[in-house]
């Protein structure tokens, strides 16, 4: 029983410090290019090094912390081509997912596209711990009756990936006059209509809008290439 108890322990801290971390990088909180110094991060996690090593080979697996050769690890950088490559794929994947889910789309399914869309009407968009939970139940469930589940793998990887540069384009000027929230009802109400050319045209569009806030800043020396 013992064994068990602390597996399950491990597991338990392992997984808090892997959202900590997560959050931190999500939200630029741990810059791109970073170092990673576990010997820090005990300090600030207040936690031993091997969760931390754990966590940051999980990290490694979605493409936000590099492993570098004896180095250790580092925040993945972020540049305008990368963000382009991200952005390209979403269009790709995402697009496609949308389409198999309209196609195979059931009640159940609407159904919970009407709640989740439903409560991130109602949530808090300036707070990240209520909002951010709410943004990606309804981004993935959108796409999820594609029955893809590597394709569906896929663009949840790149949604995660994207948020850094979400919180980017937040900081330029004119993003927060953008209403997010008509372009989910919009999103929604073609899904639901089963109208799959809009719905994947306003996909597409709400997603190439970020990289327009983003341009100038992406050209900022530290995020160069």
């Amino acid at each position: 029983m013992k064994i068990d108890i602390d597996e399950n322990s491990s597991k338990t801290a392992i997984n808090r410090v892997y959202h900590q971390l997560r959050t931190k990088i999500l939200k630029c909180e741990l810059i791109p290019g970073e170092k990673l110094k576990i010997e820090s991060l005990k300090t600030l996690l207040n936690i031993g090094a091997s969760p931390i090593r754990e966590a940051l080979s999980l990290l490694t697996s979605d493409g936000l912390v590099d492993r570098m050769e004896q180095r250790g690890f580092r925040v993945s950088l972020m540049s305008k081509d990368n963000f382009n490559e991200i952005l390209m794929l979403r269009r790709e994947l995402d697009v496609l997912a949308l389409r198999k889910s309209i196609e195979l789309g059931d009640e159940e399914w609407e159904e919970r596209l009407v709640i989740l869309h439903h409560r991130l009407l109602r949530a808090d968009s300036t707070d990240f711990h209520s909002w951010e939970p709410h943004h990606k139940a309804f981004h993935m469930a959108l796409i999820g009756q594609c029955q893809c589940p590597i394709l569906l793998g896929y663009c949840n990887q790149l949604y995660d990936q994207n948020i850094r540069y979400r919180f980017l384009a937040d900081k330029a000027i004119g993003y927060r006059s953008r209403n997010v929230s008509d372009e989910h009802t919009q999103i929604f109400n073609a899904t639901i209509e089963k109208d799959a050319p809009r719905a994947t045209q306003l996909l597409v569009q709400h997603y190439t809008s970020t990289g327009g806030y983003l341009a100038e800043l992406l050209e900022k020396k530290h995020l160069q290439n």
